[in-house]
């Protein structure tokens, strides 16, 4: 990790309650985002000092980034700088915290009489509130945010940028919550904010995501919060009392780095029945890869060679690895077949047709003997998306990069519809 000392700080661009920002000379594009030591509340009308809270706030930060960054998040992110500071993508901020809540509780509640502390939203509840100190950060509508026609680095705001960022905070919460509920924590509701990439013009996640930005409650017992509501509810600041807020803050930051592991492991194993099939099944294996799923390619033959294909089956459930079986056959599949009539596995039959028989191939694969349930999936890309459907059941970090991926299938459509509109018009 590099030390503060190596990069040159210029001016300071701007500074918040939490944290600094300031320009790097040597790489334009970028800034120093560094934290501080003060925790606040009500819009600063508490806040304390609390020694190390930087520390453990860009710790905190940094490992939520990376997370949606390996997850295919777009981020400001660049990397962990010292134990206080991260690099960043130089932004301009959009001035609207997006507020998303899968439990109701705090001033939803005060804003909502009538509802009880506890109700779950499905689908999740999305608020938005102008950053605005002077006036206690209101709550704006969609219209509001419309009408007001932000124009940052070049961008204009309009309908499609507010429908990515709110199509962007679901799949970032909905990341985090997965993540989270692997140690056992409920994610109750989070904040994040938005700014404009001042070179590539592109909506980012920027500022930070630490113990300030979300409630988090182990085992869904709201007694049991370890987020800064604990410090928002302390009916005196005592040097007892920020302990315990410090002790908090520290448990989040430990479990933070268990988000980045993975909680289960699988593989794929693609078995094609000739090596003339090689290229249709490297594109699996590199679809595997995009899901951070390990794959494996055999040849093996069910008709010339069942003992083998047989033999092969056994290798891959003998050491206990979870394993999805693709195979990959033209002309008259036996693999499929032969292998979902052997294995309590999943098998995907994946042939590779050809343009002159491939109609009638294609029938070996569709319609199987009864007694065996696999699949037949057409695209190796889907066939290997399949398989990390599968895998992500049990392993949140695939099902991430899947959540993720949806999310940028969903944001190119949209940026291509506008951009075709803009030639349209």
């Amino acid at each position: 990790m590099c030390t503060a000392q190596s990069k040159k700080i210029g001016q300071k661009l701007n500074e918040g309650k939490t944290k600094q920002i300031f320009e790097l000379v040597d790489q334009p594009g970028l800034v120093l985002v560094q934290s501080k030591d003060q925790i606040t509340a009500g819009n600063a009308v508490r806040k304390d000092q609390m020694e190390g809270k930087a520390a453990i706030a860009n710790k905190t930060t940094s490992c939520v980034f990376k997370l949606l960054q390996e997850s295919g998040i777009k981020t400001a992110f660049v990397k962990q700088h010292s134990d206080t500071a991260f690099i960043a993508a130089h932004c301009e901020m959009i001035p609207i915290e997006w507020v998303c809540r899968r439990v109701a509780t705090g001033s939803f509640l005060k804003r909502n009489p009538g509802v009880k502390e506890g109700y779950r939203f499905s689908p999740l509840k999305m608020e938005m509130f102008f950053k605005d100190d002077a006036n206690n950060d209101p709550q704006w509508s969609e219209e509001q945010l419309l009408e007001a026609k932000f124009c940052l680095a070049g961008l204009t705001i309009g309908q499609c940028e507010v429908d990515i960022m709110n199509r962007s905070t679901v799949a970032i919460f909905e990341i985090l919550e997965k993540a989270w509920a692997t140690q056992n924590c409920t994610l109750v509701d989070m904040k994040i904010e938005f700014g404009v990439n001042v070179k590539t013009q592109e909506i980012v996640l920027a500022d930070v995501i630490d113990n300030d930005s979300w409630r988090l409650w182990p085992a869904g017992d709201r007694s049991q919060q370890k987020d800064k509501q604990v410090y928002r509810d302390l009916k005196e600041v005592t040097p007892e009392a920020m302990q315990v807020v410090k002790r908090n803050f520290e448990w989040v930051s430990e479990r933070v780095k268990l988000l980045l592991e993975s909680q289960a492991s699988g593989r794929v194993v693609v078995l094609m029945g000739s090596t003339s099939d090689m290229a249709h099944c490297e594109k699996i294996k590199k679809a595997c890869s995009s899901y951070g799923v390990p794959c494996v390619l055999r040849v093996t033959s069910a008709h010339k060679g069942p003992d083998e294909t047989l033999r092969i089956k056994a290798e891959y459930e003998g050491d206990g690895v979870p394993t999805v079986f693709v195979a990959v056959a033209g002309r008259s599949n036996g693999l499929g077949p032969v292998m979902s009539g052997n294995t309590a596995y999943p098998v995907i039959n994946c042939p590779p047709l050809t343009p002159d028989w491939g109609a009638q191939d294609v029938w070996s694969s569709l319609r199987m003997p009864s007694g065996l349930g696999c699949s037949t999936i057409l695209s190796p890309d889907a066939a290997a998306q399949f398989a990390a459907q599968i895998f992500g059941l049990t392993d949140h970090l695939v099902w991430c990069k899947l959540r993720a991926s949806m999310l940028n299938t969903w944001v190119s459509l949209k940026l291509a519809d506008k951009k075709l509109q803009a030639c349209s018009l």
